[in-house]
């Protein structure tokens, strides 16, 4: 299982160039689609990620933690909403990034969150929150230039996230600190990584969401050992595809299983959408309109 495991990232991160993500044609891994039905696909309306005038912005803050598991200190990017007040608790999406990236990803290589998210507060459409936007490579060197070799990092980042990051978002903004009030997706690598992290620390996470996740996803059985469990704590499961991308089955195969024992479990596929952020920005306008609430 792991050199089939490892064998994928390497196929992904091969392809990757100057860091950015890869685009996986569909059928590369030469898999048999997984046979699910997919949730509804609604186009987000045109200019959800354009930058607008006349409208209160957001800030994204660079921030700094000691990483107890790492040893290190490490850096995240927080994007604190219009007009954020210390005197209001706020909820915390934690977005992560790809195989090709590190904190800065989603604010410069194309995901533009703070423009998605100063929009949707300008039209009522999301709770208050914060969106915290780490590292994902849980090693000392944390550089996007790890390649391959930096995998076994990703997979060891819920220590940190969860032992280190949290709790200094926790102490330093104004937020709440149940489960109820914390959400996680990601993109690709951190589309598996939220998956893993969140289902597995039901605990942390009440809201899961994978957008073009990767192979380093679990396989349904692994993911959920316990369904009731996960129907009874699980607030949304969500995820979204590129009908074009040939990572679908990470995604497809938690959705059927997920179908099949009766687990509410969302996966929209974009139409002839890649594995890129035309797919990633939609699924985190559409789930950030989803969590707590």
């Amino acid at each position: 299982m792991k050199k089939i495991y490892f064998a994928a990232l390497l196929s992904v991160t091969m392809l990757t160039a100057n860091a950015q993500e890869p685009n996986i044609p569909m059928g590369m891994f030469g898999a048999p689609q997984v046979d699910v039905k997919f949730d509804e696909y609604k186009a987000a309306p045109q200019g959800f990620d354009q930058e607008r005038a006349g409208i209160d912005k957001g800030t994204v803050k660079l921030i700094e933690y000691q990483s107890e598991s790492v040893g290190t200190t490490r850096k995240a990017n927080v994007y604190l909403p219009p007009k954020y007040d210390a005197k209001k608790k706020y909820s915390v999406l934690y977005l992560l990034h790809g195989i090709g990236g590190d904190e800065w990803e989603w604010v410069n290589d194309g995901g533009v969150p703070n423009i998605i998210m100063d929009n949707l507060y300008a039209e009522k459409k999301v709770a208050d929150m914060i969106v915290v936007m780490p590292n994902g490579r849980a090693a000392k060197d944390d550089s996007r230039s790890g390649g391959y070799g930096s995998a076994p990092a990703f997979g060891e980042f819920d220590k940190d996230l969860i032992g280190s990051l949290i709790p200094y978002i926790e102490k330093n903004f104004s937020v709440y600190t149940d489960k109820n009030h914390r959400a996680i997706a990601g993109l690709s690598m951190g589309g598996g990584q939220s998956l893993n992290f969140g289902l597995g620390h039901m605990d942390v996470f009440a809201f899961v969401g994978g957008f073009s996740s990767a192979p380093n996803t679990m396989r349904a059985a692994q993911l959920i050992p316990d369904v009731d469990k996960v129907k009874k704590e699980n607030k949304l499961l969500w995820m979204v595809c590129g009908g074009a991308d040939g990572l679908m089955n990470n995604s497809a195969q938690l959705k059927a299983f997920c179908d099949e024992k009766g687990i509410p479990c969302t996966l929209i596929k974009y139409p002839e959408g890649q594995h890129n952020f035309v797919v990633w920005k939609y699924g985190l306008y559409n789930f950030a309109q989803l969590i707590f609430k």
